[in-house]
């Protein structure tokens, strides 16, 4: 099955996305995703430049030979860029492998764990109240597992926290915007935004916390403990996790669940995190994580240490990744959740997709490959914009992690 052809699509439909189609001899294509949220075109440039003209004549059937061919291959391996190309590679041929095979990808990955996959939604607010109305209105919608975020008193703005509670977008401004941040009022505040929902929602519902990188190792520490009596599903990103071995003080101090991953690129970014047993999800996601290929293996080796997976799902990826992770959720067997953020509807009329999402759980569809699919002419309504994450800033002005 000789691959004929291969373009980068660039689109923004609400945000901007990164899809590469690949074709062969027999007519069949596949997509997979390149988006890189705040840095699309190095990824372009680097399957247009680099990639692409590799793999043109290559037996699409082939794909762990491929995989190996561009991560060995490149000798300046991992890092962001380079693993969401491959991945964007990676994913794209497993659609086609499925289509060709005439089965879902589930069923070419091993078959079905689960009949659906449990997934959580954003909860936010300028304060604790209307985080709390915030997170009524996701139970109305019949979410079982809920992340809440709210304002801190004394900041005029932090992560998490958008003017539309249902479409977070990050990515807000053509150049950097920045925030400020303060973690002593970030740390005597998220206490008491979980006591109120405990008060309010009772222990039926999950409820999941997003620090996003923002504290050392012993203020996470101190955040675990103080949100034990909450019970909560999750504490994700409590820490940068370049220094694997600072999650062993948090697991010192607290019971509470860790989550972390979201910005790996590779097995051995948390390599150290799964096999001493310091976090309890593992975030990776297929587009960042050089895909479908990649992520069996990071998967594997956290079964071994009773780590689940919980990819990230925020709308940074597109469709066709949260259709294959869908794929991905209900084949592996050590699935854990997985992060739903609703995308807009020009994202969903641009990227056909037959998934669908029912009283908390998301259920991937029966259609040959991974299910979803690029319109190109209407993509191409929607040029790209560049567009940046924030960066954040202490009150002194020091620059900080956002």
């Amino acid at each position: 099955m000789k691959i004929t052809a291969a373009r980068v699509i660039v689109c923004s439909p609400g945000r901007n996305f990164v899809t590469l189609k690949i074709e062969t001899a027999e007519g069949i294509y596949g997509i997979g995703d390149a988006t890189l949220n705040g840095r699309e075109l190095a990824v372009v440039s680097y399957l247009e430049d680099h990639l692409i003209p590799c793999l043109i004549g290559r037996d699409a059937r082939q794909i762990e030979d491929i995989w190996q061919y561009f991560y060995r291959g490149a000798y300046w391996r991992r890092g962001p860029v380079g693993m969401t190309a491959l991945a964007a590679i990676d994913v794209a041929l497993w659609d086609i492998k499925a289509k060709a095979a005439g089965m879902p990808l589930y069923q070419l990955l091993g078959g079905r764990s689960r009949d659906k996959v449990l997934v959580y939604g954003h909860a936010n607010g300028k304060d604790i109240a209307d985080t709390v109305e915030a997170v009524a209105r996701y139970r109305e919608l019949g979410y079982q597992a809920i992340r809440a975020q709210s304002g801190v008193p004394g900041l005029a703005s932090t992560y998490g926290v958008s003017k539309d509670t249902l479409f977070y977008e990050p990515a807000d401004a053509a150049l950097p915007s920045e925030n400020l941040w303060s973690t002593s009022k970030y740390l005597n505040h998220v206490p008491k935004l979980f006591a109120e929902l405990r008060q309010q929602f009772g222990d039926d519902v999950h409820l999941l916390h997003d620090v996003h990188h923002r504290l050392t190792p012993i203020e996470a520490a101190r955040l675990g403990k103080e949100l034990e009596p909450f019970k909560l599903f999750w504490l994700e990103d409590a820490v940068t996790a370049e220094l694997q071995e600072g999650f062993r003080l948090i697991r010192q101090h607290t019971t509470t669940p860790l989550a972390v991953g979201e910005v790996f690129s590779s097995i051995h970014d948390c390599q150290q995190l799964i096999s001493e047993q310091l976090i309890d999800y593992i975030r990776t996601t297929i587009v960042h994580g050089g895909g479908v290929t990649h992520l069996r293996r990071i998967a594997a080796l956290a079964e071994l240490y009773h780590v689940r997976t919980g990819f990230h799902g925020a709308t940074d990826l597109s469709p066709v990744t949260m259709g294959t992770a869908l794929h991905f959720d209900t084949w592996v067997p050590n699935f854990g959740i997985q992060e739903y953020m609703r995308h807009t509807a020009e994202t969903d009329v641009v990227f056909p997709h037959d998934y669908h999402f029912e009283q908390g759980f998301l259920y991937c569809g029966e259609t040959p490959g991974h299910g979803v699919d690029i319109d190109e002419k209407l993509a191409a309504g929607y040029p790209y914009q560049r567009a940046y994450l924030p960066v954040n800033r202490l009150e002194d002005g020091t620059l900080f992690n956002w």
